[in-house]
């Protein structure tokens, strides 16, 4: 969503300049000349920002700052003003302002605040959010993520979770396969049953049929009673396979009867065993792939794979590192006793420029390893391993990894990327990629972007 800006200027020429600039960045913009008028509009709408003037008639920027404050907690507010002084700029900054800025300001330095003002009200809210989740007790994880991908995973699980059927997650180690499978059985009708989880690369294939459908007594040396698998401890409830496309193909021939027949064999018996399941399967594996060399079943791979989620790299959901990275951070804050509040702007700029191999699980660490180093209130840089600091690359991916691109996917691949990161501003994206605008305009239409 476009984000919403109030400019409360009166000087005319001023304002229009700054409605013009934010306009051309991509946000919405409201701008009036009084400090009346954007009251009343504070009043009645939402705003992300407020850019005020300092100094105004009747209701000036510290009582449009004051009122905000009341009426929009959450609402990040700059100050602009002609007539700068120390006395006003600790005054406004002690009431909660965001920035001071003094006329006549530079272009870039206002776009730069606008960006950092609006991240921090981004990180605001999505920590409020995680607070209302704890206090109502609410038992589904917390997917976090404001990109598109994650927007679209989460749709898919509102969707899916109350129904019954099966589904297979696939993405890369450390992506969250198991959290989307834990949101989704907190989120289904067989919330209140066991989801016992279950990594198939983990286990002998003697090991595995043990854990899985227990045994009778005496059914092998040692096995001195009766035990019940896992499948029966789920009853009712919901089994994860996670790496399914490492279980051998045996083994996959007894879950198939066990998905078909809804009963299962104990290892050593002779009698069946009812089981009500549901089973979602999660792999970084291309099972298609899979299943076309004659190591995956395919009866099998079309009883799981009713529904697919694929979730994306964090490579490709760079926009989420800041919160991702801000939730780890009160996380681990509260695991080691700490009181660590902040990223450092230039150590959020490595973060950002990492490429993680490693995903959401690698971030996580990293984050964890900066925590325990820090002794002040804020994330350094000098928390943060070397091969983060010494090697942070932009990267982009081609997907999938093994197929090799053309030159045209390669460059599509590339234009979005550099749109992205760009808040698709074609015209530096154009002078990034030194290429005129007309140009990038036509490949844009070109690749149907």
């Amino acid at each position: 969503m476009q984000k919403q800006i109030l400019i409360i200027e009166d000087e005319e020429i001023a304002r229009k300049n700054l409605e013009h600039i934010l306009t051309k960045e991509g946000y919405k913009v409201t701008a009036v000349d009084s400090g009346t008028k954007g009251l009343n509009l504070i009043k009645s709408k939402t705003f992300d920002l407020i850019v005020t003037d300092y100094r105004m008639k009747k209701i000036d920027g510290m009582q449009i700052l004051e009122h905000s404050r009341g009426l929009q907690p959450y609402t990040e507010v700059i100050m602009i003003t002609g007539y700068a002084t120390i006395d006003s700029a600790v005054t406004a900054m002690k009431e909660g302002a965001y920035h001071y800025i003094a006329k006549p300001y530079k272009i870039d330095e206002v776009r730069r605040l606008i960006k950092e003002a609006l991240l921090k009200r981004s990180l605001q809210l999505e920590n409020m959010e995680l607070k209302d989740a704890i206090r109502k007790e609410v038992k589904s994880p917390f997917i976090i993520g404001s990109s598109k991908a994650m927007e679209e995973v989460k749709k898919t699980i509102n969707q899916i979770a109350k129904t019954d059927i099966s589904i297979l997650i696939l993405g890369e180690s450390g992506t969250g396969k198991e959290l989307v499978a834990k949101a989704i059985h907190n989120q289904s009708s067989r919330h209140k049953h066991e989801m016992v989880a279950f990594n198939c690369g983990s286990f002998s294939e003697n090991l595995m049929a043990n854990e899985l459908f227990g045994h009778e007594k005496e059914a092998f040396t040692g096995a001195g009673k009766t035990k019940k698998g896992l499948f029966e401890f789920a009853h009712k409830g919901t089994v994860f396979f996670d790496e399914i496309g490492d279980m051998p193909l045996s083994m996959q021939i007894k879950i198939l009867r066990v998905i078909q027949e809804k009963e299962l064999i104990r290892v050593g018996g002779t009698n069946t065993n009812p089981v009500d399941l549901r089973f979602i399967a999660a792999t970084h594996r291309d099972l298609k792939h899979e299943v076309e060399k004659g190591t995956f079943r395919q009866d099998l791979y079309f009883r799981l794979n009713v529904v697919t989620i694929q979730l994306p790299p964090l490579t490709d959901r760079h926009g989420d590192i800041p919160l991702l990275a801000y939730h780890f951070l009160g996380k681990k804050s509260r695991e080691m006793g700490k009181t660590i509040s902040e990223i450092d702007r230039t150590a959020m700029d490595y973060l950002m420029k990492y490429s993680w191999p490693g995903n959401v699980r690698e971030l996580e660490n990293i984050i964890e390893r900066a925590v325990a180093l820090e002794n002040g209130n804020i994330i350094y840089p000098e928390a943060l391993p070397d091969h983060i600091t010494q090697l942070a690359i932009e990267t982009y991916r081609v997907i999938p990894d093994d197929k090799i691109p053309t030159i045209k996917e390669q460059e599509k691949k590339y234009i979005k990327w550099v749109l992205d990161k760009t808040n698709w501003n074609k015209t530096k994206a154009a002078e990034i990629m030194e290429i005129d605008r007309v140009s990038l305009w036509r490949k844009i239409k070109t690749y149907n972007l």
